[in-house]
């Protein structure tokens, strides 16, 4: 006979207590009581028993191997029954779709200032490649912000005031040069951002480093037009940069005045683009970074 109890020394009532030959197979089974007691009779002398356990919410009790004597009557201590431990299995996969979308979702949010759209600069350790189509979500993002649109009419200004190409003056002129600064943008950031980044297998994006010395941070930089990280997260050569670069300047001879064709013009512009290029990779390594807001947040002062 024994009392089931817990750990605290409450009785159990309605535990499924199992008599079983240890060298048997017909066990005895009985419930205990409402003060947690249970008694078996009429057992074996000279036979090995072994007793189990079993409450609601409780693990499991197993005694130690039990042989009674002739005439013996035993009382089995101890038997305090512990809450049972719960096992969850938590499935971990990683979806490198999944974490990529989520991390574009923070970067379509990044600006400087909170103004100026940076959204092509990952400040993840480790980043997820970008799929075709958050590629050209990306390229057609930039393209249609507020702020891009007013950037395109400043340089259009700016084009008039220097009288280049060579539309000449007056509104007309300026409708013209707003026209073709929209449409190299355009032509850039689509051919160079998302086009060539989904047929290369190549990540569009700045990857800031800001850690380490200046020089390994000026390099990194300044080698960002030549150099890209593919789908795959090993670096290559960027000719999706340079290709966008490129084909965007040779496709401005379709439209631009005769006067501004030829292979100096696509070729001065396309030098002109991959300066511009490396200039905005400084800009950012040194200097838009630390104020690019991200959450709600600077990102120097994270």
């Amino acid at each position: 006979m024994g009392t089931v109890t817990d750990v605290n020394g409450a009785v159990i009532p309605n535990a499924t207590v199992v008599l079983k030959e240890v060298e048997g197979s017909d066990p005895l089974t009985m419930v205990t009581t409402e003060n947690g007691m249970f008694e078996f009779h009429d057992v074996t002398a000279g036979i090995t028993y072994q007793l189990s356990i079993s409450a609601k919410g409780f693990a499991g009790w197993t005694s130690t191997p039990i042989t009674l004597n002739p005439d013996q009557f035993k009382i089995v201590n101890g038997i305090q029954l512990r809450i049972a431990t719960e096992s969850t299995i938590v499935d971990v996969h990683y979806d490198p779709v999944e974490v990529a979308a989520e991390q574009l979702k923070a970067e379509e949010k990044q600006r400087v200032f909170g103004v100026i759209p940076n959204f092509y600069v990952s400040y993840e350790n480790d980043p997820a490649p970008l799929t075709a189509k958050m590629k050209f979500k990306l390229a057609l993002k930039v393209s249609t912000d507020p702020v891009t649109a007013a950037g395109v009419l400043v340089v259009a200004s700016a084009k008039q005031a220097g009288d280049t190409p060579n539309y000449g003056q007056g509104w007309a002129a300026y409708g013209k040069r707003l026209g073709v600064t929209a449409t190299d943008g355009f032509s850039d950031i689509m051919i160079g951002g998302a086009i060539l980044p989904s047929l290369l297998h190549q990540d569009p994006r700045y990857f800031y480093q800001g850690t380490g010395t200046t020089g390994s941070r000026v390099r990194h930089a300044m080698f960002s037009p030549f150099v890209a990280r593919g789908d795959n997260g090993k670096w290559q050569p960027n000719y999706s940069s340079l290709g966008g670069d490129l084909a965007a300047s040779a496709l401005s001879n379709l439209y631009y005045p005769r006067t501004n064709r030829g292979a100096g013009l696509v070729f001065g512009n396309f030098a002109i683009g991959t300066a511009e290029r490396i200039g905005a990779s400084l800009a950012q390594e040194f200097l838009l970074g630390r104020f690019t807001r991200r959450g709600g947040h600077l990102n120097g002062s994270e």
